[in-house]
Formats: C-alpha cells, sequence, structure tokens
C-alpha cells in the first residue's frame, strides 16, 4: 500500500468522517463510506485536488446508502422495522464528538429529508460546495440542485405558527424541564411542573403495564425522574411550530414531547412513540 497516499489521507479523514456522519447520522455507516472512500482512493490514479475528490466520492457512496435505506422503509411500510433499527455504533466517546458537531436536533431533522435533498444541503449549507459540483452527484441539473437544497432548507428550518418571544419562552421552560430530568432532580422538576399537570402517552410509549395518563406534578416528577438514562438522548426542537422534544439516540427519533403551557410552567404533555404518528410531526431546528 502507498504509505505517501496513506499519509495524505490521513490528513484528511476526519473531514470525510464528518461529511459522511452529516450525511447518515450513524457512526457506523459513516466509517463503512470512510473505508469505502479508502478503498476507491487506493484504486484511483491521477487526482489532482484531493479534497474535491474525496467530498466527492463519500457523497455518491453515502447517497447510495441513503437511497438503500430510504428504499428498505418503503419496503417496510405497514410492517414490523426490525431491519430499519440504527445500526450498531462506533464507541460512545467517539458518537458523543459526532453528535456535539452535528448537533442531535439537526440529525433528527435531517433524517426527515429524502436522500437528494440530505445531499445537497448537507454539502452546500453545511461544507459549502458549489451546486456544480453537487449537481452531478444526484443526478439532476444545477438549477433543479438549487430547488433541492431550498426545499431541505425550509424543512429544516420549520415554520413557526407561534411568535418569536413565545418561543424563546416555551424554550426557557423546556429546557429548565430537560436539565432538571437529566438530573434527577425532583424539586426543579416541580417547579416547572405545574401542580395539576397531565402526561398522555401511547402504548408504543409507555408499555402495558402503565397508565396512558398521569395526573399531578408529583407522580408525574416521579416518573420523569427515573427517565434519567434516555434524557441524553434528548434534544429541544420545534414540533408542528413549538418548542417540543425528541428522545433520539445516534439522532433516529424513539419518542417524541409536545407540550401545553401556561405561567411558565408545563401543565400537559404528550410522549409520542407510535411510529404512524411520529411520522405525521412536522420537525424543525430551533431558530
Amino acid at each position: 500500500m502507498n504509505s505517501v497516499l496513506e499519509q495524505r489521507f490521513a490528513q484528511h479523514r476526519d473531514q470525510v468522517r464528518l461529511i459522511a456522519y452529516r450525511m447518515l447520522g450513524s457512526a457506523f455507516e459513516a466509517e463503512d463510506a470512510v473505508q469505502e472512500t479508502w478503498l476507491r482512493l487506493a484504486a484511483a490514479d491521477g487526482i489532482d485536488n484531493l479534497p474535491a475528490w474525496l467530498t466527492t466520492v463519500v457523497s455518491r457512496i453515502c447517497l447510495d446508502m441513503l437511497r438503500a435505506r430510504q428504499s428498505r422503509r418503503e419496503d417496510l411500510i405497514g410492517h414490523d422495522h426490525p431491519g430499519d433499527r440504527p445500526a450498531p455504533e462506533g464507541t460512545p466517546e467517539e458518537e458523543a464528538v459526532l453528535v456535539e458537531q452535528v448537533g442531535r436536533a439537526m440529525l433528527v431533522v435531517l433524517d426527515r429529508l429524502g436522500p437528494d435533498e440530505r445531499v445537497a444541503f448537507v454539502l452546500h449549507d453545511m461544507f459549502a460546495v458549489p451546486f456544480e459540483r453537487i449537481a452531478p452527484m444526484v443526478g439532476r441539473t444545477t438549477d433543479t440542485t438549487k430547488k433541492l437544497a431550498s426545499r431541505a432548507r425550509r424543512k429544516v428550518q420549520g415554520d413557526n405558527v407561534i411568535p418569536a418571544e413565545e418561543v424563546a419562552r416555551q424554550r426557557r421552560v423546556a429546557t429548565a424541564f430537560l436539565a432538571a430530568a437529566r438530573a434527577g432532580d425532583l424539586a426543579a422538576l416541580l417547579e416547572v411542573l405545574s401542580p395539576d399537570v397531565v402526561r398522555h402517552a401511547d402504548r408504543h410509549a409507555i408499555g402495558p403495564d402503565r397508565p396512558t395518563e398521569a395526573r399531578g406534578a408529583r407522580t408525574v416528577a416521579g416518573e420523569v425522574s427515573a427517565f434519567g438514562r434516555n434524557s441524553r438522548f434528548a434534544t429541544l426542537l420545534l414540533v408542528d411550530g413549538a418548542v417540543g422534544m425528541a428522545v433520539a439516540p445516534h439522532g433516529r427519533v424513539k419518542s417524541i414531547l409536545t407540550f401545553e403551557f401556561a405561567d411558565d410552567r408545563i401543565t400537559e404533555y404528550r410522549l409520542i412513540a407510535d411510529p404512524e404518528r411520529l411520522a405525521r410531526l412536522e420537525l424543525a431546528v430551533l431558530p
């Protein structure tokens, strides 16, 4: 193996991996894409601009993986989805670094984009790749590729249905709720929950042995303080235009929380994990 080529690839490996992770949202799949990129590089010759070549090749590999993933999801509509579970991930440390670099909410929203939209948006908006270079990757004209990125951008940013001041207020309350849940701080939870708060949940979220409804701050706070482990996978985002929360290990949505607020407290929240209901929710990153 050419040691000079290995050294040159090593200089760009982190960037290639980050591109792959933003495309795929999976550390395991991103590493597969990086390895495939290296194999293609080892078999190539006459490369003048190595960074541009690597970006193009890893993007095409990721696009093929995204299209295959979408095809699997479409084939499984109406069935159980054992093959749609996240692939085994890298180490927790590697995953944490990648999630921090990208942002869990961004990964959640990117996962809602079509393959071509995701490639066009990630490459242009996150890595400043010109549309003229992206167009051949997705097999579209430059103008159509611009439209793909624009459509993806609108989905990522969402349409706020409440004023910005109200979004900011809801965000403060939801942030306090999440911080208290992560700390298992019962007193802090009681501060942010209305005394007569109601928690609703579907059976996919709550399991067969627990009630789908819980009432009262102490009852609900006790549940939330036990939420601990899952709360580290939670992130705030917009759900149907209002502040909500996703529990999303490795950027894949497991459940969504929607809130009702009054007087800077949470009066009601719904825990949604039914796949059909999750698919109908409009998700966007917080501004």
